[in-house]
């Protein structure tokens, strides 16, 4: 057996004792109605953009593959750097660390990273890779949480929040029943609980009304069973706060309104900007919905030169937005597709990074 797979099978015990020597932690998310708040402070501070009110606001992009990993021997070499030819899970998680402060001191505070990642293609009708934090038994893989425990001690360093995702609708499949998803819910957000991370929103799922989930439980009728179960689990009186997102386009069901502490909205398929300020307003007025941040984790369309784009949209209309560049693998752009290139070398990249800086007075 050699160490990678080893590593994979550490009993769960195992994985839970290195909690005891977790650091002291210095950032802390929080929400306060419909702000969030890092360190008790509001975000962007006093900020305020062409009249758009910008303080409160978690300005966020898609990086899901910051851990990824293909355990499919039959595809795994699909994602092979151009450089050497071969895949490597510890250099894509090293070059993601090492971009975090580029991007932090352009006024990026957040960014997604999914524990069974997104599309290695950007988009795919069949996904037969294997990229999962999860055992089939939905015990967790020390490697992976190896990879996310060193993101998330950057992250808190830097000041920078980590939307962390559980499920995602191209992985799933992986997981034997639902007893398996549950116990994946439970040792994750336990394991997020004794390391004391206070710089974590969770997403348990992306896009829970996709089609392509097989498990029911992780699917939009039944999602508010699975935040009101990481609601429940607390360490000294504190607990992680949750959501779930939606296609692109769509606005979430009551259900999920009513359980979320903030509301996921995806702006993918949304070519007319104005939809994307229709899409806030509709969200707040279903039921259930009380004051709490709306913010999109999930948006590919971008004309960041032009006067009206979803980003300015969203942010006219006070929700937080966050970038998604799929890009292509070969190292040469996107944040989706392995070998993935986290510095912001494409002129796409540097749009939105630009446009960020100005909006956010970074």
């Amino acid at each position: 057996m050699n160490r990678r797979n080893f590593i994979g099978l550490l009993p769960a015990a195992a994985i839970a004792a290195t909690a005891d020597a977790a650091p002291k932690r210095r950032t802390t998310v929080s929400i306060r109605g419909d702000q969030f708040f890092i360190n008790n402070k509001p975000t962007y501070a006093g900020r305020s953009y062409k009249g758009m009110k910008i303080e409160g606001l978690l300005m966020n992009s898609r990086m899901v593959q910051g851990i990824y990993d293909d355990r499919n021997s039959e595809t795994v070499s699909r994602w092979k750097y151009p450089d050497t030819g071969k895949w490597d899970a510890e250099r894509n998680t090293r070059e993601f660390i090492a971009a975090m402060p580029e991007w932090r001191r352009h006024g990026l505070l957040a960014f997604t990273i999914n524990l069974q990642g997104g599309s290695p293609q950007g988009y795919s009708k069949d996904q037969p890779w294997h990229n999962s934090a999860f055992e089939a038994d939905g015990g967790l893989r020390a490697d992976y949480l190896s990879r996310l425990e060193r993101i998330l001690n950057r992250a808190d360093e830097l000041g920078m929040v980590a939307i962390v995702g559980y499920f995602y609708f191209g992985q799933d499949q992986w997981l034997r029943d639902e007893a398996a998803v549950i116990r994946a819910v439970k040792d994750t957000t336990n394991w997020l609980l004794e390391k004391d991370y206070r710089n974590v929103l969770v997403e348990i799922a992306n896009e829970c009304d996709n089609r392509a989930y097989d498990q029911p439980i992780i699917k939009a009728d039944r999602i508010h069973e699975l935040l009101r179960l990481t609601k429940s689990m607390t360490r000294n009186g504190r607990r992680l706060l949750v959501s779930a997102s939606y296609n692109g386009g769509s606005i979430p069901k009551p259900n999920l309104v009513a359980e979320a502490d903030f509301l996921l909205l995806h702006g993918n398929g949304v070519k007319e900007p104005n939809r994307i300020a229709e899409m806030i307003e509709q969200t707040r007025k279903v039921d259930g919905y009380r004051p709490k941040p709306i913010l999109f984790n999930e948006d590919d369309h971008f004309d960041f030169d032009k006067p009206a784009n979803n980003f300015l949209k969203a942010v006219g209309a006070y929700a937080s937005w966050g970038y998604f560049d799929p890009g292509k693998s070969d190292y040469s752009d996107g944040y989706q597709c392995p070998p993935v290139n986290w510095g912001i070398n494409t002129e796409r990249k540097q749009a939105f990074f630009k446009l960020l800086k100005d909006i956010t007075g970074s």
